[in-house]
């Protein structure tokens, strides 16, 4: 209570001194017009005629500069959003806590991990199309082949193979550049993007979402209009176009749920998934382990992962980098959690550190 009388009374010094030279600005912004006013029983009881010593008004007003500083620091920790410019999941100060264990935490505003019927039209109705272009363009190749059963098989499965190793380079070139670039108000891909670096803050989360819930946001930009556009561009007199991007599509969407697999135990998937990870035809759990280590600056592929080791000694990331740097002045979210890695990048050291 007498701290409080003696705050009003230093408010009433404060507007009725004729001397404001020995006032600092700080002060008088902080000083509240309404706080001038008030009437209490409390300040009249006080001798007003005594002056309030030096000390005591530097006291006050360093009081008063903490208390707005530490105001403004909660204001602009809660007003962080996934929304916003500059945001970075995993930054210190980011407001997002990781949860401990294998917990799941949803950080996308909207989202949830129950499956919904939309979803599952959605994923149902682009795989459908998907097998669509793929029986007419195994079609159309047989027809072009003469009936010859054997050549046909042999080019579709070298079609199918060489597909699936650049689908596994293109979710690397994906997974850096929603990793590294943008938000959840980015156009079209603005899901995809807080959903991607969502997963740095709760990595465990995606065990939790079914197939439908965890793949229909890439049915969007790898759907069917995509496959239907590339397949028209290419004409029916190339097949092999068709299926092979029928193929990338597909990897594409399923990307996510090889992913998933990366997350979890043996014993917790299928034990097909298990040889999959063991043939190299689907991401492992150790080599994807090594991306979520800060500043998640490596081991994007997450098909197969077959293209990790030659992009990441490469260094061809860190060149992507420098070269979005050189044209817009945009730093990756690497760089942001890194600084010693954006010093590197800045002076050509591409390769990745191991």
């Amino acid at each position: 209570m007498k701290f409080l009388g003696a705050s009003l009374l230093l408010g009433t010094r404060m507007s009725s001194s004729p001397c404001m030279a020995f006032v600092s600005p700080k002060s008088l912004y902080l000083r509240t017009p309404a706080l001038v006013n008030l009437k209490s029983t409390m300040v009249e009881d006080v001798d007003t005629t005594t002056p309030l010593s030096t000390p005591r008004l530097i006291e006050e007003e360093h009081l008063q500069s903490y208390i707005s500083q530490e105001v403004n620091a909660a204001s602009a920790s809660a007003s962080r959003s996934y929304l916003d410019d500059g945001f970075v999941f995993g930054l210190n100060g980011s407001g997002l806590e990781r949860p401990k264990g294998k917990g799941a935490s949803v950080v996308v505003e909207g989202d949830a991990l129950e499956t919904t019927p939309q979803q599952v039209g959605i994923v149902s109705a682009t795989f459908a199309g998907h097998a669509f272009f793929a029986v007419d363009a195994i079609h159309s190749l047989l027809s072009q082949t003469d009936g010859n059963v054997a050549m046909t098989s042999m080019l579709t499965l070298a079609t199918i193979s060489s597909s699936w190793i650049l689908a596994d380079f293109g979710s690397g070139v994906l997974h850096w550049s929603v990793d590294n670039y943008g938000n959840g108000r980015t156009p079209v891909m603005g899901n995809i993007i807080a959903a991607f670096q969502g997963h740095h803050s709760a990595p465990w989360t995606i065990t939790y979402r079914g197939f439908c819930n965890n793949v229909w946001k890439l049915c969007i930009p790898f759907g069917v209009p995509t496959v239907a556009a590339i397949s028209h561009v290419a004409g029916p007199e190339n097949p092999i176009v068709s299926l092979f991007f029928v193929v990338f599509c597909f990897a594409e969407i399923m990307s996510q749920e090889l992913h998933k697999w990366s997350h979890m135990t043996r014993k917790e998937v299928p034990e097909f998934v298990n040889t999959l990870q063991n043939l190299g035809i689907s991401i492992d759990r150790i080599s994807h382990a090594q991306h979520h280590m800060a500043p998640y600056d490596g081991n994007y592929c997450i098909v197969s992962g077959l293209c990790n080791e030659q992009l990441d000694k490469s260094g061809f990331f860190r060149w992507m980098e420098h070269q979005v740097y050189k044209m817009n002045g945009i730093e990756s979210n690497s760089w942001k959690l890194d600084p010693e890695l954006r010093e590197r990048t800045l002076r050509g050291e591409y390769k990745l550190r191991n």
